[in-house]
């Protein structure tokens, strides 16, 4: 199956399902949160390995990026120092990026914003990063503990980021749309006639 076509089905897709097809072993840890509540993306990953406090290398992950990329930030967690403000982030997407999920924190928030650019980090800070070198592009990272490897594809929106290998994509998509019609039929079947209904799916429910 077409890459295009992948993820086009993963950006169709809510994260809670995708985490449910994969059993939930590749969640993202839940406080690299969207910068704001509407940013969902799906695509593949293009890793960043940063030093502490430095960024120098999210401006080389942007010179080899392919559309639709999402740049995976490892950046150890630092909260201290931004690996991006409101100039790098619009470098990315003048060259197509998709967006930027980040083990660490950016800078210039209200700008990003209007960006419209989906950042999912660890929050925000006034202090830039430093820029003495060093940070690898495209090897394997850890990200809200999980490990992400470059075209390994990234889906996020309100509720977290979750992690799909890019050797599972088709098995996790059809599990994800799979589970997406039982929980539809669930649904219909517990709220189609009120209070009677919803009692009598409680109590098929209860009585296994």
């Amino acid at each position: 199956m077409e890459t295009t076509t992948i993820q086009q089905r993963l950006i169709d897709l809510p994260t809670t399902a995708i985490s449910d097809a994969t059993g939930g072993h590749t969640n993202v840890a839940g406080n690299i949160k969207p910068l704001s509540d509407h940013f969902k993306i799906a695509g593949r990953a293009l890793t960043v390995r940063l030093p502490d406090g430095e960024n120098g290398a999210v401006l080389e992950a942007i010179s080899k990026a392919q559309k639709g990329d999402i740049l995976v930030i490892d950046a150890k967690g630092n909260t201290n120092r931004a690996v991006a403000g409101d100039f790098v982030i619009s470098l990315a997407k003048g060259v197509g990026v998709q967006g930027f999920v980040v083990d660490g924190v950016i800078r210039d928030l209200a700008a990003i914003r209007e960006l419209d650019f989906p950042v999912f980090s660890l929050g925000t800070t006034v202090a830039a990063g430093f820029k003495h070198g060093g940070g690898t592009v495209g090897v394997p990272v850890a990200v809200g503990g999980v490990t992400v490897r470059t075209g390994d594809y990234i889906v996020g929106d309100v509720d977290g980021v979750v992690v799909v290998s890019q050797e599972e994509a088709e098995q996790i998509a059809r599990a994800a749309e799979e589970k997406m019609k039982k929980d539809e039929l669930r649904e219909a079947e517990a709220l189609s006639n009120g209070e009677a209904s919803i009692r009598a799916y409680l109590d098929k429910v209860l009585s296994k």
